[in-house]
């Protein structure tokens, strides 16, 4: 399987976008990719796509993270050119989107053969847990609900190899005690303590980031 990291704060590859925001994309052998949130503003994830060589009318799956516009922005672009894909979004979000298909997301829930959500954790939030042949690898939006609770909840697919995304003000070090990728991205506050606690775990994000698991 293959994420790519479409939409960030920074970038890792020339020619690409910066934003406040965040955006990925999981490509799996089971399914069509999924895109999971869709940064701040539409015309810089498309632009960044295009850059990127990825077709956004391949996209089965659209995940929002949670309701913030950072997250959310671009979700109608999107929508403009794909007309088939399912939309998952955390059961507390209001979204009005006629002849699509929407599905409110409480509980833990399957949306491929190896693609999984945490379900809406507090209130506010989801991630995923994608099975690999290394292991679960987390992706997070801004980790609101905590870390600590979403790689419990993920643990339950089985042995946690990484982690991908926001962070926010994750400071609890010691729960990433054992995995094997450490890659945070947007909102993390403490990566510089990340680094150097983690130096052979750590990889650091930005648009453009590719990563092969």
């Amino acid at each position: 399987m293959k994420i790519t990291i479409v939409y960030d704060n920074l970038t890792v590859k020339a020619g690409l976008k910066t934003g406040w925001g965040f955006s990925s994309l999981i490509e799996t052998d089971d399914a069509p990719p999924l895109l999971f949130d869709t940064g701040a503003d539409g015309a810089t994830l498309l632009r960044n796509m295009k850059q990127l060589g990825i077709d956004p009318g391949r996209i089965g799956a659209i995940v929002i993270s949670h309701h913030h516009y950072d997250h959310t922005g671009g979700l109608s672009d999107i929508l403009e050119t794909n007309k088939h894909a399912e939309i998952y979004v955390p059961a507390s979000m209001t979204v009005r989107l006629l002849e699509r298909k929407v599905v409110k997301v409480s509980q833990t829930t399957q949306i491929s053969e190896t693609v999984f959500s945490t379900g809406e954790l507090r209130g506010i939030e989801q991630s995923l847990a994608v099975k690999t042949s290394k292991g679960v690898v987390v992706v997070t939006g801004c980790s609101h609900p905590g870390v600590g609770e979403i790689l419990d909840v993920a643990s339950c697919y089985g042995k946690v190899y990484g982690i991908i995304g926001g962070l926010h003000g994750f400071r609890d070090f010691g729960r990433l005690n054992g995995l094997s990728l450490i890659c945070p991205c947007h909102c993390t506050q403490y990566k510089s303590e990340l680094r150097s606690l983690f130096p052979k775990q750590y990889i650091s994000c930005g648009a453009g980031l590719e990563l092969e698991l």
